[in-house]
């Protein structure tokens, strides 16, 4: 039994590092396609607001603001979601990030037939819709708790890789997964960025799939944890 638990930790420290990947793919996709627009890293989004309220270098402020508005209403939708839930995976998880997953697929692929462009009212729809998913998976991913894995910022990882590296005379600890992190969210930043190339959906289509295998994927662990218990 233990066994399967630390089985299932291992797996869901592996979901949410995938998870981490499709972030870097749905930033690259807003901040390139849709007008320098973060939806999920709000700490840039809200750092683009305020420069383009202070009117520098021409940068938006709609776009940002829905975004930001979007991506609390989705994380207090996922927090009320999971509000009661047990600690770790539960079936109410797989529904929330089975959940994003449709609904970041689903916008990806009416993007394929009608292509969001800044300034248009599609476009912000494609914003909201982006920041309320990403706002739902980091209020799921709170609640499983997968230490230094957010899914949706590295700036903690950052400092937590280095405040506590050998180096500065800590124990290293976690110093893996955190590279993993960085790594993965660069790496989906990169896809997301040749994705576009192709067509602005295809990326939105592709992180979608992958949010909809960890939620199936993260079901049938948790089905198989529960089958074991005496």
């Amino acid at each position: 039994m233990e066994f399967l638990r630390a089985d299932q930790a291992r797996m869901h420290l592996v979901m949410m590092l995938a998870l981490t990947f499709g972030t870097g793919i749905i930033d690259a996709v807003g901040y390139l396609g849709l007008d320098r627009v973060f939806t999920a890293n709000m700490t840039g989004n809200v750092v683009i607001l305020g420069m383009g309220l202070a009117r520098a270098e021409d940068l938006p402020v709609l776009g940002p603001a829905v975004a930001l508005v979007a991506f609390l209403l989705g994380a207090g939708i996922g927090g009320r979601s999971l509000r009661g839930a047990r600690t770790g995976w539960s079936g109410r998880s797989s529904i929330a990030f089975a959940a994003v997953g449709a609904l970041v697929l689903g916008t990806g692929v009416a993007s394929l037939f009608v292509v969001p462009e800044e300034g248009t009212v599609w476009g912000g729809v494609v914003t909201a819709l982006l920041g309320l998913a990403m706002g739902a998976q980091a209020a799921a991913a709170r609640r499983l708790a997968v230490a230094d894995v957010t899914t949706v910022v590295v700036t903690s990882t950052i400092v937590g890789l280095a405040a506590e590296s050998r180096l500065a005379g800590g124990t290293g600890k976690n110093a893996g997964r955190r590279v993993l992190a960085v790594l993965l969210i660069l790496a989906g930043a990169a896809a997301g960025a040749l994705l576009l190339k192709v067509h602005i959906g295809l990326g939105m289509a592709v992180a979608g799939v992958l949010a909809l295998v960890v939620a199936l994927l993260g079901h049938l662990a948790r089905e198989r944890v529960a089958d074991a218990r005496p």
